[in-house]
This record gives structure tokens, C-alpha cells and sequence, in this order.
């Protein structure tokens, strides 16, 4: 029986295309579907007291953030997946800038409005993009980030992971990812990290 995974990202945080590189080779090697959710780290971190170079960063996430959003609600959840990939490869392995002219051009690449880019920089997304990420909130509270991820009605946030295992080891963390989902008290285990993210 296919097991349905639900996960929320905001298409700027390297830790989150990581880990949803991860979840794409855990369904080469698993019954596993994944379901993509735009979240917002813009909103998330609205009204908090950030040193400054970081909340330059996470004010630029804005228009990234809302196209995500305007891509679900507009087109739906298999374009939101191709759109994912589209921005965050450019991205991340790209290193592109988080700017509307890289989500113009990931729109063009997946065949959307490219339209919404622009859009994108006003508020015309604002209300549905803070509806997303209020039902991510919802979940997991407001002191975790990207991504969260849900299976068997938990959501916990991560895994923060870097590389993204290949093949079975893929499969592997999958599982124990899912042994741990089982137990409803299980909050939170961690490490400091010692690697920025590897794209390979």
C-alpha cells in the first residue's frame, strides 16, 4: 500500500531541497508519494528580532515564497512539484539569486504564467501564501522551519541532511524516519552541523 507523505518548504532553504531531493530517491525505492506544500519563511519570521544580515535574507524569500503559493493555488500540486524543482535547482546547484528574475524564469521553465513573478512582489499573494503557512503552524508550532514533513498523521520538522542519501540508504532513512513518526511523544533530536548542504 502506498504511503502518502505531505511536505512543506519554502523553495529558498537549502536544508529543505535536500531533504526534498531525498524524499524524490525514497520514491524509486519505496511505495511512497509525496505531496509538496509551500510554507514561508518570510512570514514565519515576521516581527522577529533577526541579527541584521539574516533578515535582509529572509525578506528576500519573500517573492520566492509567495510564487510558490500563487503556483499551488493556480495550477495545483503537480505543478508545484515541477516548479520546485524548476527554482530550486536554479537555486541551489545553480546558485542563482533568490530574485524575481530566477522565479521568472523557473515559471518559464515548467510552462507557467511566468506573469506570476511579477505578481509575486506586490501583496496579491499574501493572503493565500499566510494561509499555507498557517496550516504548517498548525502542525508543527512556529519555532521550527523547512521542511516539515507528515506521514502517518505526525508532521515533524526535517531531516536536515546533507548529502541526500542515494538508492536504499535513501529507503533506509526513510524508514526510520517513519518508526519514529509512530510514537506521538517523540519531539526532537539533534546535532550541530559540521557541512553546508553537498548538492551532488
Amino acid at each position: 500500500m502506498t504511503t502518502h507523505v505531505d511536505f512543506w518548504f519554502d523553495p529558498t532553504c537549502p536544508w529543505a531541497w535536500m531533504a526534498s531531493r531525498w524524499m524524490l530517491e525514497v520514491e524509486q525505492v519505496r511505495d511512497v508519494h509525496t505531496t509538496f506544500h509551500p510554507m514561508s519563511l518570510y512570514i514565519l519570521n515576521e516581527g522577529r528580532d533577526l541579527p541584521e544580515g539574516y533578515r535582509a535574507h529572509i525578506d528576500s524569500t519573500r517573492v520566492a515564497s509567495y510564487a510558490t503559493a500563487a503556483v499551488q493555488e493556480r495550477h495545483g500540486a503537480d505543478a508545484l512539484r515541477a516548479f520546485y524543482t524548476a527554482i530550486g535547482t536554479r537555486i541551489h546547484p545553480g546558485g542563482e539569486p533568490v530574485a524575481v528574475e530566477t522565479v521568472r524564469a523557473a515559471l518559464a521553465d515548467c510552462g507557467l504564467d511566468v506573469g506570476i513573478a511579477e505578481e509575486a512582489t506586490t501583496d496579491a499573494f499574501d493572503g493565500i501564501t499566510r494561509r499555507y503557512q498557517k496550516v504548517v503552524e498548525d502542525l508543527v508550532g512556529t519555532d521550527v522551519g523547512t521542511p516539515v514533513i507528515r506521514v502517518n498523521g505526525m508532521a515533524l520538522f526535517g531531516p536536515v541532511i546533507s548529502p541526500a542519501p542515494k538508492g536504499e540508504a535513501a529507503g533506509e532513512l526513510f524508514d526510520g524516519f517513519v518508526k519514529v513518526t509512530a510514537y506521538d511523544g517523540f519531539f526532537e533530536l539533534k546535532r550541530s552541523r559540521d557541512r553546508d548542504p553537498i548538492f551532488d
